[in-house]
């Protein structure tokens, strides 16, 4: 069974919290609207050519890591670790890469967790210690 999510505010259920872009590099900020294509958010860039290929066209990022993160003492919003999208109540990082996400039309395939780099260290230069195991997917 594939999960769904609806961008609603009920308790519990599963919340598109922030959608994100860059021109490329961290951190991206959220837009008040998106067009999601095949490579990923249009508009967006990579500062990375690590980054650019259809496996890495998006990256998802649990709401509820992002407050765990911020209770450890680091500075981060929806989108300052180069996330495209923030989600509450999906856990998204516990997922197994193969399963397929529903946003609206948008069907999203989880390719492989995502790994820290040093791009992380303009943030905190602990961070990209931190944060392995949830960084996203």
């Amino acid at each position: 069974m594939q999960p769904h999510i609806w961008p609603t505010e009920s308790n519990g259920d599963p919340v598109v919290v922030a959608v994100c872009t860059s021109i490329g590099g961290i951190p991206k900020t959220p837009q008040p609207a998106v067009t999601i294509v095949t490579c990923g958010v249009q508009g967006d860039g990579q500062a990375h050519e690590k980054h650019v290929k259809p496996t890495r066209a998006l990256s998802l990022f649990d709401e509820e890591l992002l407050h765990d993160l911020q209770a450890l003492g680091f500075v981060l919003q929806p989108g300052s670790i180069g996330e495209n999208i923030t989600l509450r109540h999906v856990h998204v990082q516990q997922m197994a890469s193969g399963t397929v996400l529903e946003i609206g039309s948008v069907r999203i395939r989880l390719e492989e967790p995502r790994k820290p780099c040093f791009v992380l260290d303009a943030i905190d230069a602990r961070l990209k210690d931190v944060i392995v195991g949830r960084c996203g997917h």
